[in-house]
C-alpha cells in the first residue's frame, strides 16, 4: 500500500519533536491542541488542518515549509522504492526450473539514478 500524506507528515513531525527531546505534552500545550489529537496526527491517523499544522510547527520552532519539504522527499523516496520493487529482477522456481524476469528499461534507469 502507498504511503499516505498524513502518515508522512505525522512521521516528520514526530521525528522533529523527538530530535528536540520534547514530549507530546510540551508540544501540545504550546500548540494549544489536545495531547490525544497531536498523538493521532503524529501516528498518521488524523488529517491535520493547515491551521493546526502551522500551530504545531510554531510550537516546534520549525518552518512549515521545511516540514513539507521533508514530507515531499519521504513520499518521493517511497514512490521510487515501490516502483523499483515492482520492477525488480524476480527469480522464481516453476516445476524445478528457474525463471528470471528482467525489469523494464524505465525501472533500470530509476535504479541507476
Amino acid at each position: 500500500m502507498a504511503l499516505l500524506l498524513r502518515e508522512a507528515l505525522g512521521d516528520s513531525l514526530r521525528r522533529t519533536r523527538v530530535a528536540q527531546s520534547r514530549t507530546l505534552r510540551e508540544v501540545s500545550n504550546t500548540a494549544r491542541v489536545s495531547l490525544g489529537y497531536l498523538s493521532e496526527v503524529e501516528r498518521g491517523r488524523k488529517e491535520a488542518s493547515s491551521e493546526l499544522l502551522a500551530a504545531i510547527c510554531d510550537a516546534l520552532a520549525v518552518p512549515l515549509a521545511d516540514v513539507m519539504s521533508d514530507v515531499s522527499v519521504t513520499l518521493s523516496d517511497a514512490s521510487t522504492a515501490a516502483a523499483l520493487r515492482d520492477e525488480a529482477v524476480v527469480a522464481t522456481r516453476i516445476d524445478g526450473d528457474t525463471r528470471v524476469v528482467i525489469p523494464a528499461p524505465a525501472a533500470r534507469a530509476l535504479a541507476a539514478a
